[in-house]
């Protein structure tokens, strides 16, 4: 499981960062998911191999803009692309009604179907081929959601001691164990796979929040969690001069919920851009020391481009950086 943060700054975009937009690549070759669609996502996406082809389908978390005015723009793109297969779109019901409007009043025609799931009726079963999705509401100024994914099938290995003891010899009869299948061997012998397979590891999940002033909320969907991608869009000290009205989190509070909740892997995002990477008045040390004042878990901060693979046994590693 990877992700690719194509955004990072809350609000507006700085010189080093977008605003908010995460990949999550898929185990089927060739797909991925896009969680929110800030202004000027595509153009980060031309600094990556992701393709709008490969794209199968956006969440987008609730309706500010710089979660989603990047939505038209990146739609368009696609159709000029000669894309035909159907986009899913998943979101608050206001999302469908700014795309709609945008359409029309553009005189944007797509070559290809886009379906849009209101997340506010749930998410069905078998909503994606790779992923199990859940959403989890939050407390922002507007509706906002987090999105859970789960993979849906986990391989399993095979019990090869058990095989040797057994007499049954490597070749494609393990090949066909290992898929689950019951085979017949020459001699007649009939083999149930189940006999063989050792027990599942567990499935991998990862939480994308979107704008949330109480993580707390997410303490239900946070057990078993691999991994929470959370805003920490101030620190404490910020947060005490601008006040709650912007319902929004900080380091030391999202840091604390995951440390809490026994999360192993902890990204913080969606940074206010009074924050600077290095010299200012306040800088992004400032947000990382107070989050690993309270959590000492698996600590990342995000930046533009940053990609992040999930290994099997559930820790999360920085595979390439910006620049």
């Amino acid at each position: 499981m990877e992700l690719e943060f194509l955004g990072t700054s809350s609000g507006t975009p700085t010189k080093t960062r977008n605003v908010s937009a995460l990949a999550l690549r898929s185990p089927l070759a060739g797909r991925w998911y896009l969680v929110d669609c800030g202004e000027g996502t595509q153009h980060r996406l031309l600094h990556t191999s992701l393709s709008l082809m490969g794209l199968r389908a956006i969440f987008i978390t609730h309706v500010h803009g710089d979660h989603c005015y990047g939505l038209p723009g990146l739609l368009a793109s696609a159709g000029l692309l000669n894309r035909t297969d159907e986009l899913l779109l998943v979101g608050p019901a206001a999302i469908a009604a700014f795309v709609q409007g945008v359409m029309e009043t553009t005189q944007l025609g797509l070559p290809y179907p886009l379906a849009f799931l209101p997340v506010e009726q749930g998410i069905p079963n078998g909503l994606l081929p790779d992923f199990e999705v859940r959403a989890t509401a939050l407390s922002h100024r507007v509706p906002s959601y987090a999105y859970s994914f789960t993979e849906s099938t986990v391989e399993r290995k095979l019990d090869a001691a058990r095989l040797r003891a057994d007499g049954v010899p490597r070749g494609p009869a393990w090949g066909e164990l290992q898929r689950g299948r019951d085979v017949r061997l020459a001699n007649g012998r009939a083999l149930r796979a189940q006999d063989y397979l050792l027990p599942p590891r567990k499935p991998r999940t990862i939480i994308i929040g979107g704008d949330n002033d109480t993580p707390e909320l997410l303490a239900d969907e946070a057990v078993g969690a691999d991994v929470l991608v959370h805003e920490a869009t101030y620190t404490e000290e910020i947060l005490e001069k601008v006040g709650p009205a912007p319902q929004h989190s900080t380091a030391r509070r999202t840091a604390r919920f995951a440390a809490d909740a026994n999360i192993p892997n902890l990204v913080l995002t969606h940074f206010s851009p009074r924050y600077q990477q290095h010299n200012g008045p306040q800088t992004l040390a400032d947000v990382e020391r107070e989050a690993r004042a309270a959590y000492h878990g698996n600590l990342f901060l995000a930046n533009d481009l940053d990609r992040f693979s999930l290994d099997r046994q559930g820790r999360l590693s920085r595979i390439a950086q910006a620049g």
